[in-house]
């Protein structure tokens, strides 16, 4: 994924220091119970989907939007179920990031749209059994995807202190 633009005039300001991002997470969960998942193109593993928000975007129209760019398909935020922040990570050009991430529990919408790789973010997308999960699976998203199924209606959050 190109880096969004509003980052790049950051980074001419701030250089490669640790910059605190919003990000959002999408568990999309179908009729039959099954979660999407991206195999990702820069990880080569099978993950969520999501994304950045852009300035001044609402973190539910930001879930919607990263995953149709995504997946192709249009879905409906229903509810927070939980809100992460990443370690820092850093770029191969030595650019630092920390996301905080808000996790929704999504639906597709009821037009019927089947999954299908919708931009150069990902290699395959498709539903899976929450029983029959890719091994490879991101262990943060294992969290975040327990936390969706577990029907607890509260958003988890870490708190420490």
């Amino acid at each position: 994924m190109p880096t969004p633009d509003f980052i790049l005039e950051l980074r001419k300001q701030i250089g490669p220091a640790t910059l605190c991002l919003p990000g959002v997470c999408a568990v999309v969960i179908n009729s039959a119970g099954q979660v999407l998942l991206q195999l990702r193109g820069d990880l080569k593993r099978w993950g969520l989907l999501g994304g950045i928000l852009e300035p001044g975007e609402e973190p539910a129209d930001g879930v919607a939007r990263e995953v149709f760019e995504e997946a192709g398909v249009r879905v409906e935020p229903e509810r927070i179920t939980g809100v992460y922040t990443t370690p820092v990570l850093t770029y191969p050009n030595g650019d630092r990031a920390q996301y905080t991430i808000t996790t929704f529990r999504c639906r597709p919408m009821p037009d019927g749209q089947a999954p299908r790789v919708n931009d150069d973010e990902s290699l395959d997308v498709r539903y899976f059994d929450p029983a029959d999960l890719p091994a490879d699976l991101h262990a943060a998203h294992v969290d975040r995807l327990k936390h969706a199924l577990s029907g607890d209606p509260a958003a988890y959050f870490k708190r420490r202190g």
